[in-house]
């Protein structure tokens, strides 16, 4: 497929957090420089200052009370704001969605591709995400009345998105469940090139590494416990909500170091005896950026990590989401087991090349 430039449409769900999702964001507007990026809202405080060179363009949505700071109390209007956008003009929609920016309606003859970050979490695993983002008691009360309706027009904005990619495995059999549509996989772009894998006979440090936002799902808890229990020196990066309840749960051989510069985060992965991944992601950028740093992972068996971590070649995975059963896979963990050059080459099939190249054949097949 070879399009102009300016016939590339992008549409994200909302720009008011850096995260996974934005990096796959900054990954495709290398990819289309020229493409305007279409979004509900944007904050541009809270976003890196290069976002401010991009053709960004909201809806209505910008001028709402606090919608920057709380962007999920308004996720009943989000369907109207992206179904009012105007793409006229364009022919490849590139929608990168975990929320409801597939939503958009294409001119005609126009081709919508989406890239599923996953199917909206708030219709279709309400319980846990009211957790996660810790919604509260009047605003939970408010969209529960709302989630059948809105689950039926996610539904049926899914039937008008022409090709789905997810991914992960996980997320593509989520797709078949709650879309009813198949796609393909092409995993997130990791960018491997920052990290190296230390050289000169150097060996891990004494402690293991967990860390990135402390909220409740990520399930940090457990490795706090954990390794405060066996007294394992750990090192815990990042910030959030979560952080008080879990500076009380830890034991002295923990320590928090809050947020960490990314020179700093990259030395830190390589000094590590392993990386700690406790939580159930979609895909999990962290595990990767410690293998590229040759490192392995202590993971939970579930989500996107069975897909980035090899076990007994790259990690290990504890089988329940228990203190219990990630303690038995510390007490015989042995660092030196794991080959570094290994753990690189695995991390190094999730390089951002791969993913260009990858997208870029599917766009070519699908016209």
């Amino acid at each position: 497929m070879s399009r102009e430039l300016g016939q590339v449409a992008l549409v994200h769900d909302w720009l008011n957090q850096l995260g996974g999702a934005e990096y796959v964001l900054e990954t495709l507007v290398r990819m289309f420089p020229a493409a305007p990026v279409y979004t509900s809202m944007y904050a541009p405080d809270k976003m890196p200052p290069a976002y401010r060179t991009w053709d960004i363009r909201t809806t209505f949505m910008q001028r709402l009370p606090g919608v920057t700071r709380r962007h999920q109390a308004y996720m009943p209007v989000y369907p109207l704001a992206f179904g009012r956008i105007d793409l006229s003009g364009r022919d490849l929609i590139l929608s990168n969605k975990s929320g409801f920016c597939h939503g958009v309606r294409p001119p005609r003859n126009a081709r919508h591709v989406c890239y599923c970050l996953a199917p909206t979490r708030f219709l279709w695993q309400y319980e846990s995400y009211a957790a996660r983002e810790s919604l509260g008691k009047a605003v939970d009360l408010a969209l529960r009345p709302l989630l059948g309706p809105l689950r039926r027009w996610d539904y049926d904005a899914a039937q008008r998105v022409d090709h789905f990619i997810a991914i992960s495995q996980e997320i593509q059999g989520r797709i078949r469940r709650y879309y009813r549509r198949e796609s393909v996989v092409i995993y997130p772009p990791v960018d491997v090139s920052r990290f190296c894998v230390a050289g000169n006979g150097h060996g891990p440090g004494d402690y293991f590494l967990a860390g990135g936002r402390l909220i409740p799902y990520k399930r940090t808890d457990l490795v706090v416990a954990a390794c405060s229990e066996l007294g394992l020196r750990l090192l815990v990066f990042g910030d959030g909500r979560d952080r008080a309840a879990l500076e009380r749960l830890a034991g002295p051989s923990v320590t928090f170091l809050g947020r960490v510069p990314s020179d700093e985060l990259v030395r830190l992965y390589a000094g590590a005896r392993a990386f700690i991944f406790p939580g159930q992601e979609d895909f999990g950028i962290a595990p990767l950026e410690a293998q590229a740093a040759g490192r392995p992972v202590i993971a939970f068996a579930g989500g996107g990590s069975l897909e980035t971590v090899i076990a007994g070649e790259t990690g290990e995975f504890f089988g329940e989401q228990t203190v219990e059963s990630l303690k038995t896979v510390l007490e015989r963990f042995d660092p030196a087991a794991y080959d570094p050059a290994a753990c690189r080459r695995n991390a190094e099939r999730f390089r951002e090349e791969r993913f260009v190249e990858e997208l870029r054949a599917y766009l070519d097949l699908v016209g």
